[in-house]
């Protein structure tokens, strides 16, 4: 497909779920909803960063020297990349974070509470922590971060044990983790137990050791999506496809993403195995990519879709979240999806096997309306709602 498919600021926005009558959000799982569900359908828990985002820089910042961009944003990142890219598509999404009592916590609460509506019912605040902030400038396909920040401290005794605290991790559908190599994480172990599907990715091995057996909660996980460079040094492999396969043994389904080659996944269950072209993009800012495209691969999973349309899907969401500039906020949701669907089939200079890739699209989209007034998250803090 060419690099110019995507549509940018599509009309449609989607709506908040019962809070507001006459509106309406596209749930992908309605088939499949009974009266005894849990309320969630993905939790997760991490850092919340306040992310200031520079793009239109010609070349990297050349010490010495002043470089102005040409454009700017803000919006909640780490963690919080991942929560709006799942609400967003329309899962019940239930996120467990420390915010600091600064403005940029109240900020970062605000957009992922009533900007995105996602549930921070477990999440809290912590009284004179500021929050963290990662500053990320986009140039020449790449970027550059800098970030800081302090561990949040434990919640304390009159918290921690509040009676009328709900309960976390709380019953869910799924759960998506950041592994780390070396350590446990108990809320994984307690939520496997209790039913939830654990879809995990993980970040840099600093201590170079590349140790399956340093991931205990491998385990326990239904599905593992690193990239290509750490899935080969994971395996000690020299292809990615070959990973793929080798992390079979360790865990049920492997998903090895490709980069512009787009990703591969090995069921080890049935032996199934897919592979799906990434779409080409002229990228804008590639924040929170990896993130919006393990959101769309864990709705397809929900939904019970085949292998090839997770695959497929995951990289739509994933190409269309870096035509905006920052993380979470670029993240699309259906109406942007459909608004892509239709506008790629009118075009006359597709190729037809290219779109039949997408076909699946039709049975999701049906209900899919252009008129949703979705109030979004605002995306530059400073700015007010009208």
């Amino acid at each position: 497909m060419s690099t110019r498919e995507i549509p940018q600021n599509a009309a449609g926005q989607t709506a908040p779920r019962a809070e507001h009558p006459g509106r309406r959000q596209l749930d992908p799982l309605a088939a499949l909803r009974g009266p005894h569900d849990p309320g969630c359908d993905v939790y997760l828990t991490g850092t919340v960063f306040l992310d200031i985002i520079f793009t239109g820089l010609d070349s990297a910042p050349v010490r010495g020297t002043e470089s102005w961009a040409r454009g700017m944003g803000s919006s909640p990142g780490g963690i919080a990349n991942m929560a709006t890219a799942l609400a967003r598509l329309g899962l019940r999404t239930s996120l467990a974070a420390a915010f600091g009592d600064d403005m940029y916590g109240d900020y970062c609460r605000d957009a992922l509470e009533r900007g995105e509506d996602i549930d921070l019912s477990h999440s809290h605040t912590v009284p004179g922590w500021h929050s963290p902030v990662t500053v990320s400038m986009a140039y020449e396909g790449e970027r550059t971060m800098i970030s800081h920040g302090h561990t949040a401290p434990e919640r304390n005794a009159a918290t921690a044990y509040d009676p009328d605290a709900p309960e976390c991790p709380p019953p869910s559908r799924a759960c998506v983790a950041s592994l780390v190599p070396g350590e446990s994480q108990e809320w994984i172990a307690t939520a496997a137990r209790r039913g939830s599907r654990i879809f995990a990715d993980v970040g840099w091995d600093e201590s170079g050791e590349w140790d399956l057996a340093a991931l205990p909660d491998l385990g326990r996980c239904e599905a593992f999506l690193p990239n290509a460079a750490e899935a080969m040094r994971y395996t000690r492999t020299d292809c990615p496809r070959a990973a793929a396969r080798a992390l079979t043994e360790h865990v049920p389904l492997a998903v090895v993403t490709l980069g512009a080659e787009g990703a591969y996944a090995v069921d080890g269950r049935t032996g199934e195995s897919a592979e799906v072209p990434a779409i080409a993009v002229e990228a804008l800012d590639t924040t929170g990519a990896g993130d919006v495209f393990v959101a769309g691969f864990v709705t397809g999973s929900l939904a019970e879709w085949p292998l090839t349309d997770r695959l497929a899907f995951a990289g739509l969401t994933a190409a269309m979240s870096v035509q905006e500039f920052g993380g979470s906020l670029s993240a699309p949701g259906w109406p942007e999806i459909a608004s892509w669907w239709q506008h790629v089939r009118t075009r006359s200079d597709q190729d037809p096997a290219s779109l039949s890739r997408y076909a699946f699209l039709d049975a999701q989209l049906t209900d899919c309306g252009r008129e949703w007034p979705r109030r979004r998250a605002v995306p530059t803090l400073g700015f007010r709602e009208a």
